[in-house]
């Protein structure tokens, strides 16, 4: 019996399906393959309007581990969203590059429209900046 072969087209098509465990079996079976398709994530992350399918996207940037998608991880840093800033945040740290960990430390004087939502910011960048020394 052969093996079903998935390409990034076919696991987004899957994360874009009604069925949960579909979606999650399409993000699966592409997560350990994020690095090879970064450039295609990068444009499905801009091309998407899904919150949900964005978040989704961006933590698969996130796990490529690419230089090329630190200028789209430092734009989601300083989003308006929450989860965005959050798997950004998480993406720069597991690329744990002189590049990205200066982009964290940067990242300290952050302000939000709300002391609470800076407040977490920071905690959430000292947490992540702890993992990765």
């Amino acid at each position: 019996m052969r093996k079903k072969k998935y390409d990034n087209k076919t696991c987004m098509k899957m994360m874009r399906k009604k069925d949960p465990q579909i979606q999650e079996d399409g993000f699966h079976i592409l997560l350990p393959y994020a690095s090879r398709y970064v450039h295609e994530l990068i444009d499905e992350f801009q091309k998407e309007r899904d919150h949900g399918l964005r978040c989704w996207i961006l933590e698969l940037i996130g796990h490529a581990k690419s230089p090329e998608a630190i200028p789209l991880l430092v734009e989601n840093l300083k989003s308006d969203d929450e989860s965005f800033r959050y798997w950004a945040m998480t993406g720069l740290g597991r690329l744990n590059t002189k590049e990205s960990r200066t982009i964290l430390w940067d990242a300290r004087t952050y302000t939000f429209d709300d002391e609470e939502e800076t407040k977490c910011f920071q905690d959430d960048l000292d947490a992540t900046r702890r993992e990765i020394r």
